[in-house]
């Protein structure tokens, strides 16, 4: 990667222009910068105004002010051949391109380079077999588009994009429809993409985990409109990422990593174990409502003063027990101690629903004043659907 920037913004607004009304300012003041060989994710709650940044960026829309900087050159400045020789776009919208096979949507990549007549030369050709070669789609070549899958489709649309031979690539949420792996897959396609072909790649994604695993750089965007740039880890440790989602109904645990809803928690659990059995012990128990702890002497000052800000509802039913996860050749066992009694599971299902039988608050409400019916989805919703200004 180099220090020379590909694109960079000045004192950037984004947002609608309307007749004979005040405009509809999403963000204002943005200054950022991309630069070759990194990849960037977009990251923010709904209604932030990524989709509006990433189509001003694409010169989809104007900005209402402020300037875009293109290879030293105002967005605004090019025509549209030159746009498309520099930058382009993967939209969400579904693409309804009939019987077109793999290739011919491909191909279309190069038309920003074609002469008026669109034939396309044998370089031209070339560069789009090395396209599908690049995003490992060569056998979707002769496919038709009706006939692909979600993620054949997304790659066939990459390629298109890379055919372009642009400087700047602009992906919004690409991961959008497909399952676990096929996400997987994209996200490491275009951290390649971006390092072997010297591009700089941005992408809007809800995709938190990949993101933080991918990018080299994130920017967030908050529903106030101002924009965090840095590392990945940067933003995390200066809590960055509690500013922004702070109003989501959802808190980030910077020591794990993972968003956790604010919920009331059933006591402590001490879980002994280091192994992957021992992870997702954890993991289970915090789904059914216990703060757990990891290790007694591995606890951190900062994890101990944000446990005990926490609201046990039951705290007495949990505060003594320890779970011990032993990892056999037949599989791994937990036991359960809970003031000097001892049980032993086989599975963390079978663990779980007695934890749940004996100490029915692990929930989170408590069973003496269950909510009447609607009240919890509606608070719920209250919290997490929050309105914007």
């Amino acid at each position: 990667m180099t220090d020379r920037i590909i694109l960079q913004t000045d004192a950037l607004s984004i947002g609608y222009r309307r007749a004979r009304r005040a405009d509809v300012v999403v963000a204002r003041n943005l200054n950022f910068v991309l630069r070759p060989g990194e990849l960037v994710c977009l990251l923010g709650p709904n209604g932030a105004g990524k989709s509006t940044l990433m189509r001003t960026l694409a010169r989809l829309q104007p900005p209402l002010s402020g300037q875009i900087w293109l290879d030293d050159r105002p967005l605004g400045d090019l025509r549209p051949g030159q746009l498309a020789r520099r930058l382009s776009v993967v939209l969400t919208e579904r693409v309804d391109v009939g019987a077109m096979s793999g290739y011919g949507l491909v191909s279309l990549g190069r038309h920003p380079h074609t002469g008026w007549t669109g034939a396309l030369s044998e370089r031209d050709r070339r560069i789009v077999h090395w396209a599908l070669q690049a995003v490992r789609a060569q056998d979707l070549a002769d496919r038709r588009l009706l006939e692909m899958s979600d993620g054949e489709r997304q790659k066939v649309l990459i390629a298109r994009a890379l055919a372009q031979e642009p400087r700047v690539m602009l992906l919004d949420e690409p991961t959008a429809f497909l399952d676990l792996p096929r996400r997987v897959e994209v996200m490491e396609l275009l951290r390649r993409l971006a390092q072997e072909n010297q591009q700089a790649i941005l992408l809007s994604t809800h995709d938190l985990d990949l993101a933080l695993r991918n990018a080299d750089r994130l920017w967030l965007l908050a529903a106030e409109g101002a924009l965090y740039d840095g590392a990945p880890e940067d933003l995390i440790l200066n809590g960055a990422f509690e500013r922004v989602f702070a109003g989501e109904g959802v808190t980030f645990d910077r020591h794990s990593g993972f968003f956790h809803t604010r919920q009331q928690t059933c006591g402590r659990v001490l879980v002994h174990g280091h192994s992957a059995a021992a992870f997702w012990t954890r993991r289970a128990l915090e789904r059914i409502g216990y703060a757990v702890v990891a290790d007694a002497d591995a606890l951190s000052k900062e994890s101990a003063i944000a446990l005990e800000r926490r609201t046990d509802p039951c705290p007495d039913a949990a505060a003594e027990s320890t779970i011990s996860v032993r990892v056999q050749d037949s599989g791994p066992t937990y036991a359960l101690d809970i003031a000097g009694r001892e049980d032993s599971f086989t599975t963390l299902d079978a663990l779980t629903t007695y934890l749940r039988r004996i100490h029915p608050g692990i929930t989170g409400v408590s069973p003496a004043s269950p909510p009447r019916k609607g009240e919890a989805d509606a608070e719920t919703d209250q919290d997490l659907h929050a309105q914007r200004r």
